[in-house]
């Protein structure tokens, strides 16, 4: 992690960034379905290991940050490491329980979560047109949804089991971004991702020793899928998402999570042979039209 890769980062243009995070975390569900370990396994090591690439290069860059965290900081970035956290075990573990496609979309409503609270809680205006380009992404979510409920795309074992964890990790997605773009404002990217990993990482630890699950026992391949979560979807794309939330709306950054969905379902459809079908494919193009809408909003301010 050198300091011309940050450096990048920091000067890129937001939705540009927006858009690498959104490519970085679109291969997340195909590596969670190539591991065979347990997902909070595969979700703890991912947040470990991207905690441990990234903390080095924190306090190179910024030695003294840390020190002049505020309490109020500290404790909303712990709460939103705890959110991510949340969302990550649920998460994973639903795309055991149900298809890639449904899984990942589903998870993505987090938008209408963000959407309502943004006013509320961080003051932010949401216009008509960016209502609009929200509604119609998550219009295209529920055709793509209704892909398994008809029986058109690819069921898992328990797929309203699986859908339903996949809501609940949209709920604590939603809460991870208010509070991100709440503190970023304030916080140095570094600083705040090392406090939000390392709460997610503790919390996710702690529901391993509570199910008792191994920690150690996997073959070298699990590993080099656990550190490929970490530097693609960890580093690539949580973390720059979490830049992007300090000089973007968290309506627009949420919105533009919806194109993971798409991303992951045309890798599972290559990777994993998952044929999305007519419905699916449908449902993509309207959740693409709809992040378009809402990113062309915030450039006109509507």
């Amino acid at each position: 992690m050198s300091r011309s890769f940050v450096d990048r980062i920091e000067s890129a243009p937001p939705l540009a960034g927006l858009s690498v995070a959104v490519l970085a975390v679109s291969t997340s569900a195909i590596l969670i379905r190539w591991s065979a370990a347990p997902s909070i396994v595969a979700a703890f090591y991912r947040v470990l290991f991207t905690t441990l690439l990234l903390t080095p290069v924190a306090i190179w860059r910024q030695p003294s940050a840390f020190a002049r965290l505020s309490w109020r900081d500290a404790g909303g970035a712990a709460l939103a490491g705890v959110a991510l956290a949340i969302h990550f075990a649920a998460w994973f573990e639903s795309l055991a329980w149900t298809s890639v496609a449904a899984s990942v979309t589903l998870v993505q409503a987090q938008p209408l979560f963000v959407a309502f609270a943004a006013p509320l809680l961080l003051d932010e205006r949401v216009g008509p047109r960016t209502v609009a380009g929200i509604v119609l992404a998550v219009a295209g979510i529920a055709v793509m949804s209704a892909a398994d409920l008809l029986g058109a795309g690819v069921l898992g074992p328990n797929p309203l089991y699986g859908n339903a964890l996949a809501l609940l990790g949209a709920l604590a997605m939603a809460g991870y971004v208010l509070a991100g773009r709440s503190i970023r404002q304030r916080l140095p990217l570094l600083p705040y991702v090392i406090v939000v990993y390392t709460v997610a990482a503790v919390t996710l630890l702690v529901i391993l020793g509570v199910q008792r699950v191994p920690l150690l026992a996997y073959p070298p391949a699990e590993w080099v899928l656990f550190f490929a979560m970490a530097v693609g979807p960890g580093v690539f794309g949580h973390t720059v998402l979490n830049w992007a939330l300090a000089h973007l709306e968290s309506s627009v950054v949420s919105v533009s999570l919806l194109g993971e969905p798409v991303g992951s379902t045309l890798l599972a459809l290559v990777l994993l042979g998952e044929i999305p079908g007519i419905v699916t494919a449908l449902g993509g193009v309207v959740v693409l039209s709809g992040i378009v809408l809402t990113a062309r909003a915030r450039q006109q301010g509507a």
